[in-house]
């Protein structure tokens, strides 16, 4: 059905670039790759031992890149707007679990503003032993270009690509066989790409191919967050592929091998011997929290409304187990013995164009079956797994569809909408389907599908201003903060992650900071100050992993043995141990938890200038939705009303007894804004930020980040 060759030969290229091939050194290429597509110019640049020390690499170098190539008037679809694709130097490791993450750092088309997120696959360390620690790509093509880097023979072209289909699950198995040499060096070929959707929406996602060779087929995982897709199809990139079939485990050019394989000896063991009684990662991957969410009322269920449901048991962790392949090695880079990367072989589609076909869902993992389950109110597998392939091919941030489907469903049946403004869709809770007919009209660019994928801030102000919605209500109920829809986990009753993602400085992802059950299960952080150490500890250290190219999950999810018995659980020292000893076996510098802290902190605060400089300043943008931090509607507060009755009474704010609903509801809403105002002040005070939360100058120098351009954004901001 697909003439390979055909559409090859159709190609034409636009330029070509020639660089010398040379080995990574301690983890580094030491330059950087360069493609602007206005010119079609392709270049590169040195990395400078300061870029090393004070940005790391990976997210750190992203960061710095694009700092470099806007101003602060650059809008996400100018053509200086840059697109930056890093690794990291420990990215690529094959001797430690979960080494093959990129990061993605773009404006953002959805909150127009830096966002960064991360991907696995093999692009990033192909990348890296192709000769790069990071790609930038600015400009835009007349027409869609395929950009390819080949680390076989040292050169980076940019051809035309009139042929090809744009959907990532043929587009990434066309170029991967297109640009193979055999198929064996199918292995030794990674592709991004987008999708139909990504030219129509603002949450479009990349995705990031590797080749399963026992599948024998391309396998996808997604940078997700903040609409990178979209910047990619909006500068007529169709794909980016790279070729490096020439790696051994000594690829990375680490300093000592011996301290990897150390740390990794002493992890691979723990997954031996603790996973299957602990998360089962092997088995089920992230999806083995559905129930425990349910059980803690977590769950997103209907916008967030509720935290559990009676349904639960028909997407939770046991029937995934049962639809997963069992028995192969799904980790998404070599080497990574958690093999969370699950997939579902064979699935029969059901509607739109590839409909009566069988295919390769990968997934679901915890957000898909959480977000397209019960946050819509579905509860069918079949129709998570259908949204699930379509997200994924189309190109769909599965966390960003999730909340703006369910924010729809629930102004529909609030009266907001109706079906003369659907297109005469029935959203109502439930409608699993009509939220695949979403996703097909996001494919198409047409219909109310359109709407939904402009994201909840958008239609916040649409459904208010056209349509006669309240907008306090609307704002209550629209699980978005920055613009960026919130990760599937309700956090009524953690006042610590509500911080978590209130205050993630390119929107509310769980990557960040993810504080629920050491704070609201476990009651570990009880005061403000503990809360802010944890909001300051956490989202330092889960930031390293993307200066990396590290995957997190291999952290904290499944943990030694004697874990519990720590001074700090929630840390997982040991494994911090770990990351000490990789981080010298790559790089040969010695380092404490401090030293990687420190690393983090510096970038973590540049960010935050970065964000500023773009002008989302103040303390205003740091808040969530009040659905994140309470009921909105009597029928929530009626759910859980012994509960909330019960708070009333013991925190001696009323006598429920004596108030009606909305009463009780005023009461407790009163309460948990002004604790969560004390909470803001406790983690600015702990971070080294004003209480209008922008960087003191005195915590800059304290880092060595008082850069002269960041010092004056900073200033700036203060005055």
């Amino acid at each position: 059905m697909y003439d390979l060759e055909k559409m090859k030969a159709a190609h034409k290229l636009l330029t070509e670039y020639t660089y010398e091939l040379r080995p990574v050194e301690r983890g580094y290429a030491n330059r950087t790759l360069h493609i602007d597509l206005d010119k079609n110019e392709i270049g590169e640049k040195s990395v400078t031992q300061q870029m090393k020390d004070l940005f790391t690499g990976g997210r750190g170098f992203g960061l710095k890149l694009l700092w470099d190539a806007v101003t602060p008037d650059t809008k996400w679809d100018d053509a200086e707007n840059a697109l930056i694709i890093s690794n990291g130097p420990i990215c690529g490791t094959t001797a430690y679990a979960g080494s093959g993450k990129a990061t993605v750092v773009t404006l953002s088309p959805l909150t127009h503003n830096v966002v960064d997120s991360n991907v696995g696959g093999y692009f990033a360390p192909f990348l890296k032993f192709a000769g790069f620690d990071a790609m930038e790509i600015t400009g835009k093509a007349d027409e869609d270009v395929i950009i390819f880097i080949d680390g076989d023979t040292g050169k980076v072209s940019v051809e035309t690509a009139p042929l090809e289909v744009v959907d990532s699950h043929l587009l990434g198995a066309h170029l991967t066989r297109m640009y193979a040499a055999s198929e064996k060096g199918q292995r030794g070929v990674s592709v991004l790409s987008a999708g139909d959707a990504a030219e129509h929406i603002r949450y479009a996602i990349i995705n990031s191919t590797y080749y399963d060779v026992r599948r024998k087929e391309i396998k996808l995982k997604q940078a997700g967050r903040g609409g990178t897709g979209r910047v990619f199809r909006d500068k007529k990139i169709k794909g980016i592929v790279v070729r490096q079939t020439k790696m051994s485990g000594k690829s990375n050019g680490p300093a000592d091998l011996s301290l990897i394989r150390k740390a990794g000896k002493r992890f691979n063991h723990e997954m031996t011997e603790l996973d299957d009684k602990q998360n089962q990662m092997k088995k089920i991957g992230t999806a083995n929290i559905v129930e425990i969410m349910d059980n803690f009322e977590l769950l997103p269920t209907n916008n967030f409304k509720f935290g559990s449901h009676k349904n639960t048991p028909q997407i939770d962790s046991s029937v995934w187990e049962s639809k997963f392949t069992q028995g192969l090695p799904d980790g998404c880079w070599l080497g990574c013995t958690m093999s969370c990367s699950h997939g579902v072989d064979g699935h029969p589609i059901q509607t739109g164009p590839y409909a009566g076909q069988k295919v390769l869902v990968d997934g679901p993992e915890y957000e898909n079956a959480a977000g397209l389950g019960s946050n819509i109110g579905n509860f069918d597998p079949e129709i998570v797994l259908e949204l699930n392939f379509y997200c994924d091919t189309y190109g769909v941030d599965t966390i960003s569809f999730a909340n703006c489907a369910a924010f729809a469903m629930e102004c529909y049946e609030a009266g907001i909408i109706n079906k003369e403004i659907t297109g005469g869709m029935d959203l109502n809770f439930g409608n699993g389907w009509a939220a695949v007919d979403l996703l097909h009209q996001m494919a198409k660019g047409e219909g109310f599908g359109v709407v939904v994928g402009q994201g909840v801030l958008r239609m916040k102000k649409l459904f208010a201003e056209e349509y006669g919605g309240d907008p306090k209500f609307l704002h209550d109920i629209g699980m978005e903060i920055k613009g960026m829809e919130i990760s599937e986990y309700g956090t009524k009753e953690s006042l610590a992650q509500q911080g978590g993602f209130g205050l993630a400085t390119k929107g509310p992802q769980h990557d960040e900071a993810w504080l629920i059950f050491m704070d609201q299960v476990l009651n570990q952080i009880p005061t403000f100050e503990d809360k802010a150490e944890a909001l300051h500890y956490f989202p330092m250290w889960r930031t390293w992993f993307s200066l990396h190219g590290l995957c997190k999950l291999p952290w904290n999810d499944v943990t030694p043995e004697d874990n519990g018995e720590t001074a700090e659980p929630a840390k997982v020292e040991a494994h911090v141990e770990n990351y000490c000893w990789v981080h010298e076996g790559v790089t040969g510098i010695k380092v404490t938890p401090e030293d990687l802290l420190l690393q983090s902190e510096r970038v973590y605060t540049f960010q935050k200038a970065f964000s500023i400089r773009m002008g989302r300043i103040g303390r205003e943008h740091d808040y969530p939705p009040y659905r994140a931090m309470g009921p909105v509607t009597a029928e929530e507060y009626l759910s859980r009303e012994e509960l909330y009755d019960g708070q009333l009474r013991d925190l001696n704010l009323a006598a429920p007894e004596e108030l009606n609903t909305e009463e009780k509801m005023a009461k407790l809403r009163a309460h948990r804004e002004s604790q969560y105002e004390l909470l803001l002040d406790a983690v600015y005070k702990r971070r080294g930020w004003d209480m209008n939360s922008v960087p003191t100058l005195e915590q800059l120098k304290k880092m060595n980040m008082d850069l002269p351009e960041v010092v004056e954004v900073v200033e700036k901001a203060r005055s």
